[in-house]
């Protein structure tokens, strides 16, 4: 078997059902196409408690430098409602020129076409001069626990290391060449809790409100902005996302009121000079703030959610350069420099080396009848193609 048709590999990968955490025979997959270009797999299943175990693999071509990792991941989003969708999730089916399953952009489709590339190089040139890596993890749709974040310490632990690194997902908008990600935003999550006391409606003061104070702090989440945005990033922004009270009845005052928020920061903060910020305006809202007018002041309490992703900006210039000269002159597009967007692995690779995210189009990923164009497989297929060429022939540097 040749790994050097893209839309074969795809099809391939989308009919192995690999929704997260299940390996469903997607890393099989890709082990079968690497191993005839001579790479070495390993196979690492992490493990913690209270959590699902889950597949990895680790593959590599050549022992030494330069090192260029690809990274990304075989597990995919549930299928939903697989009756809505014009052609079985699974199936891998081709129709008017576009290729549908799950997973076909969220980004098997970027795996298939980096193994592809790496199949033509080799088979033009041989292997490159130095060593390629495939880092691929079947937890990133899940909780990200016993995946990417755990296979880099396994394999630096086995004395990998690496020069840079390219993570496959959908990073353009509208059409290949669009946009090359060179950063992320940083997440931070937390959840409001302030109590009152329960009581009638008809008899408001015998109770104390917690929905006048959840009001009241929240607003002081969300207004004034926490910054104007820099140079590579674009203004902080804070979402209440759930006002809950746990309350069914219109007559009865609730006992307790919880608000949740996430917050995408930029480069201005870190975690916790955000969380200080944050604690900074509630506990000014609380002192301001009164559950009963003339009687009884907000108390809260925060719970901060774990793991918080931080803001990243790599400045490799090589490693950019190598891969916008290939898009441009593939494509002949010349693509934007961002950060925009939601997280990735790529918040725990820049740890390791320097990384950017280039992938397809990502329009439909995680919908009902998410596909990719064919003829965008092989464009991205040779835009890794030439960035492979380039970057070693510049000796990753």
């Amino acid at each position: 078997m040749t790994a050097t048709n893209p839309v074969a590999n795809l099809q391939i990968l989308i009919r192995c059902p690999s929704v997260t955490p299940a390996e469903g025979g997607a890393l099989s997959a890709l082990e079968a196409m690497l191993l005839p270009l001579g790479f070495k797999v390993d196979r690492m299943v992490a493990k913690e408690a209270g959590t699902p175990d889950v597949e990895n693999l680790y593959a590599r071509l050549g022992t030494e430098g330069p090192h260029l990792m690809f990274a990304g991941h075989t597990d995919v989003v549930p299928a939903g409602d697989e009756g809505a969708w014009t052609h079985p999730p699974f199936a891998a089916e081709i129709a008017g020129g576009e290729l549908f399953g799950r997973g076909a952009v969220d980004m098997k489709g970027g795996i298939a076409c980096f193994a592809a590339a790496v199949a033509r190089h080799v088979e033009k040139h041989g292997p490159p001069k130095g060593s390629i890596s495939f880092l691929i993890t079947g937890d990133e749709e899940g909780p990200s626990i016993n995946g990417t974040i755990k296979l880099l310490r396994w394999a630096t632990e086995r004395g990998e290391t690496w020069d840079a690194c390219v993570v496959g997902e959908p990073t353009n908008p509208n059409k290949l060449g669009d946009m090359i990600k060179i950063g992320r935003r940083g997440s931070l999550s937390g959840k409001i809790v302030v109590h009152g006391v329960q009581g009638h409606a008809a008899y408001p003061h015998l109770a104390d409100n917690p929905v006048r104070g959840i009001l009241q702090l929240t607003q002081a989440l969300m207004e004034p902005p926490f910054d104007g945005g820099t140079d590579n990033f674009q203004p902080s922004n804070l979402e209440v996302t759930t006002v809950d009270v746990g309350n069914p009845a219109t007559n009865v005052i609730p006992a307790k009121a919880s608000a949740s928020f996430n917050i995408r920061f930029n480069d201005i903060w870190t975690a916790d000079t955000l969380r200080a910020e944050i604690i900074r305006r509630l506990d000014a809202a609380a002192a301001e703030g009164v559950l009963r007018p003339g009687r009884t002041p907000v108390k809260y309490e925060i719970i901060w959610a774990d793991r918080p992703s931080h803001v990243f900006l790599t400045r490799n210039n090589a490693l950019i350069a190598a891969l916008s000269s290939a898009v441009e002159s593939v494509t002949g597009a010349s693509p934007a420099l961002s950060t925009t967007g939601g997280t990735s692995d790529a918040r725990f690779i820049k740890d390791y080396c320097p990384v950017v995210e280039f992938g397809l189009v990502g329009q439909t990923m995680h919908m009902v009848d998410e596909r990719v164009a064919v003829a965008d497989l092989e464009t991205l297929t040779a835009i890794y193609e030439t960035f492979i060429e380039r970057w070693f022939g510049n000796a990753g540097v």
